[in-house]
């Protein structure tokens, strides 16, 4: 107990010029058909550096893994991502310039977690050097304490490690569509990819149970010069 408040702490002291953003309420009126979405949807890695409203980063977060229902039958709430046994136990981090934040989806909002622009980490080495300078990278984190103590299904194979990590990369990837497709409604560039994890990991200040897994970049794409 005294290890983990001494990680928050640390966590508090690293974001102490930052305050939480608060979002505004997600647009679901906005972006195109999904099967217009689906037909549109693709990897773009050529994003430019301008920047999203926060109207936009509000529908994008939302539509990752933001609450769309209060009650469900397993836990507390519903996610636009399913989880194994509701677990909810991959963790949005978003890094902006202005610095890096935890997605808060209970009370949509941007948490403060380090007062650094950490998008070269998440980008990771060796990736082409196109969309640097991006202005949103998502960073999937799993809490493997959440997945082997859902408030959901008890099933035995949670208490497994392989089957706990067969279960995150999963729900990563279930995210991660989410975003692809929101992308492709807005017509948004998006691209998922590999980070720094060790980088990443030294900066987060993260606790024993939290592995760095994979990023993904979104923003506007350069105009197609024809």
């Amino acid at each position: 107990m005294i290890h983990k408040r001494k990680k928050e702490d640390s966590r508090v002291a690293s974001a102490q010029n930052l305050m939480p953003l608060e979002l505004p309420k997600p647009a679901l009126d906005r972006g195109k058909s999904v099967l217009k979405a689906l037909q549109q949807r693709k990897t773009i890695r050529e994003i430019s550096d301008k920047k999203l409203s926060m109207q936009v980063l509000s529908n994008l977060l939302w539509a990752a893994c933001g609450i769309n229902r209060k009650k469900v039958l397993i836990g507390i709430s519903g996610r636009t991502a399913a989880s194994a046994s509701n677990s909810q136990e991959i963790d949005l981090y978003v890094t902006l310039q202005e610095g890096t934040f935890i997605y808060d989806a209970f009370h949509h909002r941007m948490v403060p977690i380090v007062a650094s622009d950490l998008r070269p980490l998440a980008l990771g080495q060796g990736q082409p050097s196109v969309g640097v300078n991006a202005p949103v990278r998502l960073i999937y984190i799993v809490d493997i304490n959440k997945l082997a103590h859902t408030s959901g299904f008890q099933e035995p194979g949670l208490q497994d490690p392989e089957i706990q990590k067969s279960y995150y990369y999963v729900d990563t990837g279930l995210i991660a569509g989410n975003v692809y497709l929101f992308a492709a409604s807005l017509g948004l560039a998006s691209w998922f990819h590999n980070c720094n994890r060790s980088g990443l990991a030294a900066k987060l200040n993260l606790h024993a149970d939290q592995r760095i897994l994979f990023a993904q970049t979104v923003g506007y794409g350069y105009p197609v010069k024809k």
